[in-house]
């Protein structure tokens, strides 16, 4: 199935998240001559052209409801960055989800992350086993679960798109990598969680948003995961000087903050002892196959270099 034939015909979509995968997908939907309405809590506009922004609290069930009813499909993009409310955030705002799609009829696209499989061997691939051993990555992977029990039972649609660190424009804190474009533009070094130097994937934004797009309207790819097509590994180290090149900058010199060393400074901070917890991602290969969306699907990553260019222009 290509890209071409499936953006044919106009459908409506809702997004929940006015972020970085939020605001691309709106505008991959839209150029695909879809109609989208962006759901954020301040209601701010999208910036992309013929999107529509709605303010409202999409954890609420029957104000989320009012927003989707008549859609086709209802993307969930909301990436709380603070770690240390997911607890509180993400319980009421699935339950919403689940329950609007049910009742509307829309089917539920979910942006995920690789946290639910845990720490793994080899190149991450669709159909490991949930196996996380943080909560962050436990709580993602009860969100599938409940979602495709729910598709199984035949009460809703569900599919579940999955990516790993983010790269491209505007997507600033949400990347371990694009947050420190700012200061590295200005000659600054980097201090990088882990070992910059391992293989790891990433997920240029544009891509995840692709792929989403890609399975919105589907029906022969929902009830699964898929994963966002991704480039071949890079490292930490590569993808921010390649960044600061492609954006006309030198590059700076890298550090890596042993893990150990994040667990310790997480006994006074919150967030760093979340980040601590992910540590299997930074002192470890972190790698993620997306060669069956690529053959299945139709989709190509974007060439690195555009993907540098954009992390680098687009974190200023």
């Amino acid at each position: 199935m290509s890209e071409q034939q499936s953006s044919r015909g106009t459908r409506r979509a809702v997004v929940v998240g006015a972020g970085p995968v939020g605001r691309e997908a709106a505008r991959v939907l839209t150029e695909a001559g879809h109609q989208v309405s962006v759901v954020s809590r301040s209601g701010r506009s999208s910036g992309v052209e013929g999107v529509t922004a709605v303010a409202a609290d999409a954890s609420d069930p029957a104000a989320l409801a009012r927003v989707v009813e008549g859609a086709d499909a209802l993307l969930n993009c909301a990436n709380p960055k603070d770690y240390t409310v997911w607890e509180e955030v993400w319980p009421p705002l699935a339950a919403s989800l689940l329950s609007t799609a049910e009742r509307t009829g829309a089917t539920l696209v979910t942006a995920a992350s690789l946290y639910p499989y845990g720490p793994v061997d080899g190149p991450a691939t669709e159909g490991m086993p949930d196996v996380a051993t943080d909560h962050k990555g436990r709580l993602r992977a009860r969100m599938w679960a409940e979602a495709k029990a729910a598709h199984d039972a035949g009460r809703l649609h569900a599919v579940e798109v999955r990516a790993s660190d983010y790269l491209g424009a505007g997507v600033g804190q949400n990347g371990h990598v694009s947050r420190h474009v700012p200061t590295a533009l200005k000659g600054r070094a980097a201090w990088m969680i882990g070992d910059p130097d391992l293989p790891h994937t990433f997920t240029d934004v544009t891509d995840m948003a692709r792929t989403l797009a890609a399975v919105a309207f589907a029906p022969e790819t929902w009830g699964r995961v898929w994963h966002a097509v991704s480039a071949a590994p890079s490292t930490q180290r590569a993808a921010l000087n390649g960044s600061l090149v492609a954006a006309g900058a030198a590059p700076v010199k890298v550090h890596g903050l042993p893990i150990p060393v994040v667990r310790a400074i997480g006994l006074a901070s919150p967030q760093m002892r979340e980040l601590g917890q992910l540590g299997y991602i930074f002192g470890r290969p972190y790698v993620m196959d997306s060669s069956r969306t690529q053959a299945a699907l139709g989709l190509a990553p974007s060439p690195w270099e555009d993907t540098l260019r954009r992390t680098g222009e687009g974190n200023r």
